[in-house]
C-alpha cells in the first residue's frame, strides 16, 4: 500500500499545507465611515506572522479598535482620518472621488464597503489616472489599468515595508522559517528529479518527463501535474 502524490495531498488539505490563520492579530480593513470624517490615533505598529508589511492598531473617535496597513512614515501617536471629508494627507482614507489623479494610494476596495482588497503588499502603491462619473481607472503596480467605483475607498501613500525583497535569504534556515510562516510547500522538488511513484513525471534511467508536459483542465488530482490547460507549450517561434 504506497502513498498518495504529493498534488493529492495538497488537494485533500491538512495541517500541513493549511494557513496558520491563528498567528492572524485580526482582519485587517478600512473603519466603515461612509459620510463626514472620523479621526483616529495610531497606538501600536507592530509585526503579523505570514504578513510583510507592518500593521497599526488604531483607536477611533467613536470608540472602534481594528488593525490596518500603514504608509511610509507613519508613526505611534499619528492622527488619521476616514470619510469622505477627510483631509488628502498621507495615511488617511477617502474615496476615489475625492483624491486628486496622479496620488499614489494602496488598499483599495474592490466593492465599495469590503474594507480592502487590492494593493496591500509591503513597498506597493497604485496611481489614480483619471475619474469619470461612473469610474475612476487606476494603475495598479502590476502596470495593469483596472475601473474601480469611485466609491470605492484607498489611503494615500506607499505600503510601509518596502525593500524587504532586496535582502538576501543567505542561508536555507531563513527561507524555510518564512514558508512556515506563509504555509508555503517548501522546499520546491522538480518532478523528474522524483520517484515514479511520487509524481506523474518521476522515474526513468534519467530525468525526462517521458511525456507531454500539458494536461486537461479535467485532469484527477494525481495526474494535475505540469502545464495545466496551456493553450500552447515550448518556445515561441521567431518570425
Amino acid at each position: 500500500m504506497g502513498k498518495r502524490l504529493l498534488v493529492q495531498r495538497r488537494g485533500r488539505g491538512g495541517s500541513n499545507f493549511r494557513a496558520p490563520s491563528h498567528k492572524r492579530k485580526g482582519k485587517v480593513k478600512h473603519h466603515p465611515a461612509r459620510e463626514g470624517v472620523v479621526h483616529g490615533t495610531i497606538k501600536e505598529l507592530t509585526h503579523e506572522p505570514g504578513r510583510g508589511a507592518p500593521l497599526a492598531k488604531v483607536k477611533f473617535e467613536d470608540g472602534r479598535e481594528q488593525w490596518i496597513l500603514v504608509p511610509e512614515g507613519s508613526f505611534v501617536g499619528q492622527t488619521i482620518e476616514y470619510g469622505p471629508e477627510a483631509s488628502l494627507r498621507l495615511g488617511n482614507t477617502l474615496p476615489l472621488y475625492q483624491i486628486p489623479e496622479g496620488t499614489p494610494v494602496f488598499n483599495l476596495e474592490g466593492v465599495p464597503g469590503d474594507g480592502g482588497k487590492f494593493v496591500r503588499s509591503s513597498g506597493t502603491y497604485a496611481t489614480i489616472l483619471s475619474h469619470s462619473a461612473d469610474k475612476t481607472m487606476i494603475r495598479l503596480p502590476s502596470s495593469k489599468i483596472k475601473a474601480f467605483n469611485p466609491k470605492c475607498k484607498a489611503t494615500i501613500g506607499v505600503v510601509a515595508g518596502g525593500g524587504r525583497t532586496d535582502k538576501p535569504f543567505l542561508k536555507a534556515g531563513s527561507k524555510y522559517h518564512l514558508s512556515k510562516a506563509k504555509s508555503w510547500k517548501w522546499p520546491k522538488v522538480r518532478g523528474v528529479a522524483m520517484n515514479a511513484a511520487s509524481h506523474p513525471h518521476g522515474g526513468g534511467s534519467h530525468q525526462h518527463i517521458g511525456g507531454p508536459s500539458t494536461v486537461p483542465r479535467t485532469a484527477p488530482p494525481g495526474q494535475k501535474v505540469g502545464l495545466i490547460a496551456a493553450r500552447r507549450a515550448g518556445r515561441k517561434q521567431r518570425k
